[in-house]
């Protein structure tokens, strides 16, 4: 009954993960070419992922460049970062596109600090759902394979274990993020 545990704890770390991946795509003042990752372009008819198809580097802090490796994805390139949701209008010389971050006001470095407490709330819930459906699973399979109701307890207490462990990880991400969104 041990393994199982081992299957709800992965889930939990993918909870996590998934969380640690969406604070890489929101902006905190500096340019980070994170932002860029779920944008992708059309290059001969397929999605391909930006990455794949230019060199994107971070020249001063507040820049991102991105620099096609074929002349004739400047324009796509532009439209389909005009069409994500990064907030950010690109300048396009013919041959790079520049993003250039502006500093974040007081104001919009709270709106995004709220944001990322959000998303850090919808990870813990989304734990919590994982340890509640382990636990289900313990309690009905259990009788079933005539488990003892002490080693049931261990087993539910090794779960809350995992939960309290990983809450605690979301929550000092979501400090983390938040301090960096915070500082000026």
């Amino acid at each position: 009954m041990d393994n199982i545990l081992s299957v709800y704890e992965e889930k939990m770390t993918k909870s996590y993960n998934n969380l640690e991946s969406e604070f890489t795509t929101i902006r905190a003042g500096r340019a980070n070419p994170h932002i860029l990752d779920k944008i992708t372009v059309d290059y001969y008819g397929a999605p391909t992922p930006l990455q794949q198809v230019a060199n994107i580097s971070v020249p001063e802090p507040r820049l991102i460049q991105i620099q096609p490796w074929e002349a004739s994805l400047v324009k796509e390139i532009e439209k389909a970062i005009n069409m994500s949701d990064i907030g950010i209008n690109p300048t396009n010389d013919g041959k790079l596109i520049r993003l250039v971050f502006p500093e974040l006001t007081e104001e919009r470095r709270k709106e995004i600090a709220k944001d990322v407490k959000k998303h850090g709330e919808d990870a813990k819930v989304a734990i919590r759902n994982i340890r509640r459906d382990a636990i289900d699973y313990l309690k009905k399979h259990s009788k079933d394979e005539g488990v003892s109701e002490d080693e049931i307890k261990d087993l539910e207490d090794k779960c809350q274990k995992m939960t309290d462990k990983f809450i605690a990880e979301v929550d000092k991400a979501v400090e983390a993020k938040t301090k960096e969104i915070m500082t000026v």
